[in-house]
């Protein structure tokens, strides 16, 4: 028998200036998506590690986690269920670097910018919305709620 195992993912929340960073997908449809910077989980990583790389790569800036948002279960239309951390983080430096492949760029949104997003189906996942609701209703965790042996 097979054991059933959700992805593992990270999300990070990078509020500066009433702006939020968001990376731009290019997903193979008409429109670009929008998410968090967010990504998998890598073996033998720590989830704060994982936030900080996947926020550096995928924006190019480095950041400084500061909380956790809490613990995102999704379940996707293709079935996967992923389990999703979801972090707070403070912009440090931006970096002349390339990103990932498949981003287009990072940009800093205002709420009413990503909600718009929203209405136009154009946000990668619902948790991207719900994630900044939580951050913006002041939803935070002390990073020593991680026990990570």
């Amino acid at each position: 028998m097979s054991r059933w195992s959700p992805r593992v993912t990270v999300a990070t929340v990078i509020p500066r200036d009433d702006r939020f960073l968001l990376v731009e997908e290019d997903r193979g449809g008409p429109a670009s998506q929008f998410n968090q910077p967010a990504g998998h989980l890598e073996p033998g990583e720590r989830l704060i590690e994982a936030a900080r790389r996947e926020t550096r790569e995928e924006t190019a800036w480095d950041v400084a986690i500061t909380a956790y948002l809490g613990l995102y279960i999704f379940t996707a239309a293709d079935g996967l269920v992923f389990h999703s951390h979801g972090f707070i983080a403070r912009p440090r430096a931006a970096h002349e670097t390339p990103l990932d492949d498949g981003i287009l760029g990072a940009h800093w949104l205002r709420p009413e910018e990503i909600e718009s997003l929203a209405q136009e189906g154009r946000l990668r996942s619902p948790l991207v919305l719900t994630r900044i609701r939580d951050y913006r209703a002041g939803r935070r965790f002390p990073l020593s709620v991680i026990h990570e042996g």
